[in-house]
């Protein structure tokens, strides 16, 4: 439990009593003990003080326990335990007290100012406009998402951000591959180059084009042909990419074009700032900066013999651009296979003036999709791999959200289809979903509009089952959840609070009840004691659905098996 009224009395009642006992800034950490026979808060304040006031924690331990003001604290009784700690059951009262700001705080329950208004650029997706998103843009979409909304809840001014790719050898590859295409379809013996796009999007857009077109390119070998092609094919290929994005629910507030650096002088820009930083050096014809100056384990090129730049001076104009739009807080979220561009393109912006450490990464591992234990790999329109919209179609959104999100990003996901499509609390989006939509069922068969539900009618002090105590320690936790996994950009964190509190929400609702109707359990015939369990359901279903919600899903209020 953490973050509300009672633990907030704990602490200032355990700091007053240390102040008492010597310590001039007593710092006191506080978590919830595993074991509900503990306590309802724990410290282990005694045993970091050990060395500063030259006791035995145990000791010190006793000394505190006698030294706290109980009332002011609202704990019942302090017990010393183990090599120091110290357990404190609070008075039932005081967790009353925080289960009604709980509801009070309904939608935004949860919610932080920890960010203080401050912007932060969110940088997502990015995927090169050279075929369909792919399931490691999937990821990356859930996750940026997610992290962006983390953000949000704690108070930052969130940018969500896509940069386009729209230049480079790649896009050339693209162009050559659906003029090819292209061809062959008015009859031309030719081949897509062997480094090509050889995927059925190539040549669907190839079909659209001769139907827009016409002839008109069959006999044009000119470069401004190519370049309409090329054109052609980036506005399909982004079309497709918006419309599976839109689809998963993810939106951006800028898409940023690469081509763009080049056209508005931000590219030669960079190269003259790097030029007067004194770091920049010709050799065998290309131009090189000195990133070994800022920790690289190689000097870097950034312009080739041929006049062409490389990948790593457009990333780091491009990241000027973010410092100069008021964007000093920018996190990248990107494929694990960017690892070895983070320390030069991070290098090149220190060259620059910029801060150690600008941008911050986020890097996620592939993806697999397996059903009955084996990868499996259903696409032709992408050729090589399984394409998001296939996934969606075949699952959903919510739970193609929800797998994405469930490990951390730094772990290989594996997408278990059977899992995916199973309906029951094998699924954890299921498990996760039913909990909610089980207490909005409670609400409908109590005759009562969930809102209606008032905790300053109820005697909350009557929720005193083990079960029921705590299940609203469990609530009350999440707004530390939600910083915790803001701060590390852990979307994962909210998944598994999600899954545990479900569980714990299907522990209540079946305690002490073995008929065919565990509403009944809350719908008791003592009407003191109904208004306040009631009061917990509402409580569950505001936590359940402010989580869901964060992550980008629906809380439904029905679902199948819901009377079971």
């Amino acid at each position: 439990m953490s973050g509300g009224p009672a633990e907030a009395a704990v602490r200032s009642a355990l700091e007053d009593a240390l102040r008492r006992m010597g310590v001039e800034e007593p710092d006191v950490h506080l978590e919830r003990p595993r074991d509900p026979a503990h306590g309802d808060l724990a410290t282990n304040v005694a045993m970091t003080l050990a060395s500063t006031l030259r006791k035995p924690p145990q000791e010190i331990a006793r000394e505190l326990a006698a030294e706290l003001s109980l009332e002011t604290a609202g704990v019942e009784r302090a017990e010393v335990a183990g090599p120091g700690f110290l357990n404190l059951h609070l008075r039932a009262d005081r967790l009353s007290e925080d289960l009604r700001s709980l509801v009070a705080g309904d939608e935004g329950f949860g919610r932080s100012e920890v960010g203080k208004g401050r912007p932060v650029m969110v940088e997502f997706v990015s995927a090169n406009p050279t075929g369909p998103l792919h399931l490691g843009h999937g990821r990356q979409a859930a996750l940026g998402d997610a992290i962006s909304s983390l953000l949000q809840w704690t108070g930052w001014k969130v940018h969500r951000e896509f940069y386009y790719n729209d230049a480079g050898r790649q896009v050339e590859l693209l162009a050559r591959s659906v003029r090819a295409r292209y061809l062959q379809h008015f009859g031309r013996d030719v081949s897509v180059p062997e480094d090509g796009y050889h995927g059925d999007f190539v040549t669907e857009i190839a079909q659209e084009l001769a139907d827009e077109k016409g002839d008109r390119f069959l006999d044009d070998e000119s470069s401004q042909a190519l370049s309409e092609m090329r054109a052609f094919a980036i506005q399909r290929i982004r079309q497709d990419q918006d419309r599976d994005l839109a689809a998963f629910g993810v939106r951006f507030d800028c898409y940023y074009l690469e081509t763009s650096l080049f056209e508005d002088g931000t590219l030669e820009a960079t190269i003259d700032g790097l030029r007067e930083a004194g770091l920049v050096y010709e050799h065998e014809g290309a131009l090189w900066l000195r990133t070994t100056e800022y920790g690289d384990q190689k000097d870097r090129v950034m312009v080739k013999s041929d006049g062409s730049p490389t990948y790593f001076l457009p990333d780091v104009a491009y990241h000027t651009t973010k410092w100069e739009r008021g964007f000093h807080h920018a996190i990248n979220v990107q494929g694990a296979d960017h690892h070895g561009t983070v320390t030069r393109v991070q290098a090149g912006l220190q060259a620059l003036g910029l801060p150690e450490g600008y941008p911050e990464y986020v890097l996620h591992q592939m993806v697999t999709v397996e059903r009955d234990g084996r990868e499996v790999k259903f696409s032709k329109r992408a050729g090589s791999y399984t394409t998001v919209r296939e996934l969606l179609d075949e699952v959903g959104v919510d739970v193609t959200r929800y797998f994405f999100l469930m490990r951390k990003p730094e772990a290989h996901l594996v997408f278990d289809l059977d899992v995916a499509l199973d309906q029951s609390e094998k699924n954890p989006v299921y498990k996760v979903q039913y909990a909610h939509a089980r207490m909005c069922s409670i609400f409908r068969k109590a005759g009562v509009e969930g809102d209606e539900v008032d905790p300053a009618a109820a005697d909350l002090s009557l929720l005193t089952t083990e079960a029921e105590r705590e299940l609203v320690k469990q609530l009350l936790e999440f707004p530390q959840v939600v910083e915790t996994a803001a701060r590390h950009r852990a979307p994962h964190l909210i998944c598994e609070y999600l899954e545990h509190t479900a569980g714990q929400v299907n522990s209540w609702y079946h305690s002490g009840n073995p008929t065919r109707n565990p509403e009944l359990a809350v719908l008791v015939e003592d009407e003191a004691l109904r208004k306040a369990r009631l009061v917990l359901v509402r409580a569950v279903r505001i936590v359940l659905r402010n989580g869901l919600g964060l992550l980008g899903l629906q809380a439904p209020i029905r679902m199948q098996r819901e009377s079971s």
